[in-house]
């Protein structure tokens, strides 16, 4: 019995270890340097000029269970991932400042340790700041040494900030649908903080900081674009996995739930954006989303979807036949589909516009034209409006699917990102076809990140012929009690 109670004991005593050792772990991004974020900084205060100071304001916190991301921008500029976060650029000494809050002991017992204001010499180690201060201190380090006259002009982000699975463009339709229901109308949270700066400190003539922002986060760095890469190969893995997984009878929402899977196996830590899943006509609906129904024996399904990755995205589509092969009439659709691809990513390089892209694959594809048979009257004229069609090329992407900045209408330069999307649509059918792929502008051309995943019709037919996850493990009925 003292045997068993010394071994029981010292088991007991590992487990504890284990536990204090465990919360004592801080947790942090090892993706960029503080060199890198540096470098970001220092790119800010060049635009700012020396008599002006950049403030931007962190995600707040989450509620319930959910998991905390910081926004995009405030994690582009320090990497950290701590709610309620501030972080002042001064561009008249060139100091930045990180405004945490204080150290809560009782929820890091529950979830492990959070950087917080006391943890200042090791924050300032990560992530190059400068200073790190308690978050009550901004209020008296804004009033107390910023605004003697002349106060300086202060730069803050006006645009939404983004926070994972969403984009600048879906966060503004949003915030213009909340302001339209007169029994809500609530501000967006950056409206709300613009106007508790002018409340409490008048003497700042406040600027938008969100367009150096995005010019800065329009070409990416070689770690961004390794990112990116990582992001893109898992959307194909899990992509690839769909199509095997594609059989009449299977659910969209099994298809969604089988690219969740690759997703996490491989790292990610949610997803880049709410998958598009349309089997026949849903594929109709570009941002079809409620995945509820039957895929049935003869249409295509559409897929669209990519992850969440170390707070970096993808953006790749693929369709294919439902019983794994495809009849004429669709063959003839999808492979126009692909050589309008092969056309866009011929012209892509330095220097060139998307207009310019645009034009010389249009001549391709007049040429591509000659001599081709469609099924009937309907699809012809779906390719030759395609010819026309100006948004096969399409927006950026990185920390967000449809990510800030331009691609159209400016010159491309190597690090730029983007998406390459032909499609049509046949109104009397209520068929839409479309292929995307990730466009990477390089030193001396482009590299179509995405290129590893089927789009040869033959490819994708030997691809579905495997069993897939949702074949391997089939959901079951359960018994209700």
């Amino acid at each position: 019995m003292k045997h068993k109670f010394i071994s029981r004991l010292f088991t007991f005593i590992i487990f504890i270890s284990c536990f204090i050792l465990s919360q004592e772990k801080h947790y942090h991004q090892t993706d960029f340097s503080k060199e890198t974020f540096n470098t970001r900084r220092e790119n800010v205060f060049n635009e700012i000029g020396n008599r002006a100071i950049a403030l931007v304001q962190g995600a707040s916190g989450v509620d319930g269970f959910d998991v905390f991301r910081q926004s995009n921008s405030f994690y582009y500029l320090c990497g950290l991932e701590t709610a309620h976060a501030y972080l002042l650029l001064d561009g008249r000494n060139k100091q930045t400042t990180l405004y945490l809050p204080h150290r809560d002991s009782g929820r890091e017992r529950g979830e492990g340790k959070v950087l917080s204001a006391e943890d200042a010499d090791l924050i300032i180690e990560l992530t190059g700041v400068d200073q790190v201060r308690g978050v009550e201190s901004l209020s008296v380090n804004l009033v107390g040494g910023l605004i003697r006259p002349p106060a300086p002009v202060l730069y803050t982000p006006f645009s939404p900030a983004e926070t994972g699975a969403d984009s600048r463009d879906e966060l503004l339709r949003g915030q213009a649908r909340v302001s339209g229901d007169p029994w809500d109308g609530a501000p967006s949270r950056e409206a709300r903080f613009i106007r508790l700066i002018n409340e409490r400190t008048p003497q700042f003539e406040i600027r938008d900081l969100s367009p150096i922002l995005d010019k800065m986060r329009m070409v990416k760095d070689p770690k961004e674009i390794d990112l990116i890469r990582k992001a893109t190969q898992i959307a194909g893995l899990a992509i690839m996995e769909a199509m095997r997984s594609t059989k009449p009878g299977v659910y969209e929402y099994q298809l969604d739930a089988a690219a969740k899977y690759i997703f996490l196996l491989n790292g990610a830590q949610g997803e880049g954006y709410s998958s598009i899943i349309g089997g026949g006509t849903n594929a109709w609906m570009g941002h079809y989303f409620r995945k509820t129904d039957k895929l049935v024996n003869g249409d295509l399904v559409l897929m669209d979807y990519a992850p969440d990755y170390h707070y970096y995205t993808s953006d790749v589509t693929r369709m294919w036949p439902v019983n794994g092969k495809f009849t004429d009439a669709q063959e003839k659709l999808c492979n126009y589909i692909i050589a309008y691809r092969d056309a866009l990513f011929r012209y892509i390089r330095p220097g060139v516009t998307s207009n310019e892209v645009l034009d010389s694959a249009a001549k391709d594809m007049e040429k591509y034209l000659v001599g081709k048979t469609f099924a009937n009257p309907a699809h012809l004229m779906a390719v030759k409006a395609g010819i026309k069609f100006r948004g096969h090329f399409q927006h950026p992407v990185g920390m967000a699917v449809h990510d800030v900045g331009r691609a159209r209408g400016v010159k491309l330069k190597p690090g730029m990102v983007f998406t390459i999307d032909p499609m049509i649509w046949i109104p009397e059918e209520k068929l839409y076809y479309r292929i995307e792929d990730m466009a990477l502008v390089t030193e001396d051309g482009v590299e179509n990140m995405s290129a590893f995943v089927p789009t040869q019709l033959k490819d994708i037919e030997r691809a579905m012929k495997k069993k897939g996850l949702i074949q391997f493990r089939p959901a079951k009925s359960l018994p209700l009690k």
